[in-house]
């Protein structure tokens, strides 16, 4: 490992020690190559030459943290940008969901509209949404509270409308939002039973039961140990038989920890309690 590298790795450790005892947001069991890129594209667009120098801005100057958070937190979400997977997860949770009176699903790590917007979607067109309980949860709030807005950019929409094809849909995406100058706005029925909530895998207890639970991405960006804790916790909040879906994770970073579950399809990251 070379000098400037193992300068770099120690400012990266002071940074993270920084943020987390001075605004609460703990970083500091995430991978280090994934905090280390998102750094770097951070402070590329900011033009930063050093993390000592972002760590003194973060700490004197309040006009850079609440983006270096967004940065940090936010991961690449598209609409229905993993169409297989969701064609397996319609198989599953369908009747398992159908079976249950009051179901609740929780969505974790959720950072962006399209999260929660596109298992709204699914649920709709299955006459399920009706009767399920949606809970959102990040630890962001203000990415959180754009989620929320259930907005897109426009131009998206036709790769969107291609995913949403190869995903099992059966009208037009078209159907589910209306146009307002250069954003795409889900309508407000997808939204009602979608509750957003802050809370943290790496600290939070479990807080209901849910059928379902949804974590797209977010467990490839953690460190063992707390990739372990997550699905501890997943673990704790499922009902025998629940799902749980993890999207973006290599089926061989989850072992040991997946032993709980059976792999009802781990090429598409779906397992049952």
């Amino acid at each position: 490992m070379g000098n400037s590298t193992t300068i770099e790795n120690l400012e990266i450790t002071l940074l993270l020690e920084a943020i987390f005892h001075r605004f609460g947001d703990d970083f500091r069991n995430h991978q280090r190559e994934v905090i280390r890129r998102k750094l770097r594209d951070f402070m590329h667009t900011h033009d930063i030459p050093t993390i000592s120098v972002l760590q003194h801005l973060v700490l004197h100057d309040n006009t850079y943290i609440d983006a270096l958070l967004r940065a940090l937190d936010a991961h690449n979400a598209g609409l229905f940008d993993h169409p297989d997977h969701t064609v397996e997860l319609r198989k599953l949770i369908v009747p398992w969901l159908r079976s249950c009176p009051a179901p609740k699903i929780w969505i974790s790590d959720c950072s962006v509209a399209e999260d929660a917007y596109e298992l709204a979607i699914v649920l709709m067109e299955e006459d399920l949404l009706h009767k399920t309980l949606i809970f959102a949860t990040g630890t962001n709030a203000t990415l959180l509270s754009e989620a929320r807005e259930g907005k897109f950019p426009l131009v998206k929409q036709a790769q969107y409308e291609k995913n949403y094809l190869r995903a099992g849909g059966t009208r037009s995406l078209n159907n589910y939002f209306k146009q307002e100058g250069d954003a795409a706005i889900f309508h407000p029925e997808l939204g009602r039973n979608i509750t957003w909530a802050q809370y943290n895998v790496g600290t939070d207890a479990s807080f209901n039961e849910f059928e379902l639970i949804v974590c797209r991405g977010g467990l490839s960006e953690y460190t063992s140990r707390l990739r372990r804790r997550a699905l501890k916790l997943f673990h704790e909040s499922l009902p025998p038989f629940g799902i749980l879906s993890i999207v973006d994770t290599n089926f061989t970073e989850l072992m040991p920890y997946i032993l709980h579950y059976t792999a009802v399809s781990p090429k598409q990251g779906l397992y049952r309690k």
